[in-house]
């Protein structure tokens, strides 16, 4: 409780957020790391704040992006094994000991999630925006998957499997999607909030 209340405080006033999401294990010479830090630096310059893990990897990337375009670069960092160290790309890092705090804290100050390849952590964080959207436990937001070939198998085996037998409801293929090309994340996620200013508060600019 006592990391909530802190990342609270300290995120109050980051003005509109989007969560990215990936592999710590992606290398810097991966094509995945240069699409992360890419979307994050076109989002920064867009007029968002970027919230990463803090840790190395797609993490990296991302706070990487938003760091160096001049943007507010958050790194939620939890200590484990193979991520003993935060990045250095961050404007505002928080430390956690639990990951449900750490959790907790990408959804109460997110807008939306774009999620890279990554492993079970990566789909976990994945699952958890979904299903608090569906339940109307957090407001709804653009969940964009980056990368096609990563992730259609499982979009497919999530509507044969789930959608088409009502296991969950409707996917809302306007705000769950998969895209390849770093500028249409930033573009789709600028023009969703333009057209939804009230939830923001304040609209981001085109991108550069």
């Amino acid at each position: 409780m006592s990391e909530m209340l802190h990342a609270a405080d300290t995120l109050a006033k980051i003005g509109p957020a989007i969560s990215i999401f990936g592999s710590a294990r992606i290398k810097k010479d991966s094509p995945h790391y240069a699409t992360s830090e890419e979307i994050a630096r076109g989002l920064a310059m867009a007029g968002f704040t970027i919230i990463a893990g803090g840790g190395p990897g797609i993490m990296e990337a991302a706070n990487k992006g938003a760091y160096e375009a001049g943007g507010t670069s958050v790194g939620l960092h939890i200590k484990l094994p193979k991520e003993s160290k935060h990045n250095e790309f961050q404007t505002i890092s928080l430390p956690f000991q639990h990951f449900v705090s750490r959790k907790a804290t990408f959804f109460m100050h997110s807008l939306a999630y774009v999620v890279l390849p990554g492993g079970f952590g990566t789909l976990d964080e994945l699952f958890e925006a979904v299903t608090l959207m569906q339940t109307g436990k957090i407001p709804p937001g653009p969940v964009i998957l980056v990368g096609t070939a990563f992730w259609e198998g499982l979009m497919s085996w999530i509507r044969s499997q789930l959608e088409q037998t009502a296991l969950i409801n409707p996917l809302d293929r306007h705000t769950l999607i998969i895209e390849d090309h770093p500028q249409r994340v930033v573009q789709h996620l600028v023009d969703f909030y333009q057209d939804h200013p009230g939830i923001m508060g304040r609209q981001p600019n085109a991108p550069v």
